[in-house]
C-alpha cells in the first residue's frame, strides 16, 4: 500500500478527529478543519477521510437509513446517540448488557450496533424559536 503524504490538509483532518469526542460526518470534519486549514476544499476533505478509512486509521459508522459518520478506528466498541434535531452523532456512555438475549430463540448474534435517537443536550434546551442558539 502506498503511503499518503503528510499535507496540511491531512494534518488538519487528523487533528479534528483527535480533538472531537464523537463521530463526525465528512462534511462536519471539513467544516471544523477549515478553521485549522482555511484553504481546505470539500473534495479534498472527502478524499483524505476515505484514505484514512482505507489505511485503518478511521472507521465508518453507518446510521441505518442515514448518514455515514467516521471515528478513530482505535476506539473501544460502543454505541451511539443520534440527535434528530441537529443530526450530530454522539458516543453513548455505556453499553447494554446481554444484547444477545434480545435475539430470537436459537439465533446466534455475530455483532450488533445500538443507535438511540432523540435530542442531544444542546437541542433539548429549546426556546420558542427553536434550539438554544448557544448550544450548537
Amino acid at each position: 500500500m502506498s503511503r499518503s503524504r503528510d499535507t496540511a490538509q491531512r494534518r488538519a483532518i487528523r487533528q479534528v478527529f483527535e480533538q472531537e469526542d464523537r463521530p463526525l460526518s465528512a462534511a462536519e470534519a471539513h467544516r471544523i478543519a477549515q478553521e485549522i486549514c482555511p484553504g481546505l476544499g470539500i473534495a479534498t476533505a472527502y478524499r483524505v477521510v476515505n484514505r484514512m478509512v482505507g489505511e485503518g486509521w478511521l472507521s465508518q459508522v453507518v446510521v441505518p437509513g442515514g448518514t455515514t459518520f467516521y471515528e478513530l478506528a482505535s476506539k473501544a466498541p460502543h454505541h451511539y446517540f443520534l440527535c434528530e434535531a441537529c443530526g450530530r452523532l454522539f458516543n453513548t456512555a455505556c453499553a447494554p448488557k446481554n444484547v444477545a438475549a434480545l435475539s430470537p430463540e436459537g439465533f446466534r448474534v455475530a455483532r450488533h450496533d445500538v443507535f438511540l435517537y432523540g435530542r442531544c443536550r444542546y437541542c433539548s434546551y429549546e426556546t420558542p424559536h427553536g434550539p438554544a442558539a448557544d448550544g450548537v
